[in-house]
């Protein structure tokens, strides 16, 4: 669970997360989890902060059971396809889940 300092702190990048999610047509439960990933491990420099992001959307639908393409959450996010499959493994480890192993 996240204070409501962090939710106030990151809310454009939560907005953005919503809009993002919104685009993919995600369900709450995946953007329940895409935030809590985000809010998980927010990086310091602002150019990294999207495609973790991007990268939280990604591993959130995973867990949620509507596995979007790496591919479709990148161009919804605007990164790049890399930025999403270098980081997200990272954020489920971080957040104690095992990240499946195909």
């Amino acid at each position: 669970m996240h204070s409501a300092r962090d939710r106030i702190e990151y809310e454009p990048w939560l907005e953005e997360l919503e809009q993002i999610a919104d685009r993919l047509e995600l369900s709450t439960e995946a953007r329940s989890c895409a935030v809590d990933l985000f809010l998980t491990d927010v990086p310091e420099d602002d150019r990294s902060k999207r495609a973790v992001l991007a990268a939280s959307i990604y591993a959130g639908s995973l867990v949620a059971g509507e596995g979007r393409t790496q591919g479709d959450v990148a161009d919804a996010a605007d990164v790049s396809r890399l930025s999403i499959q270098s980081r997200w493994k990272d954020l489920l480890e971080t957040a104690g889940l095992e990240p499946p192993r195909w």
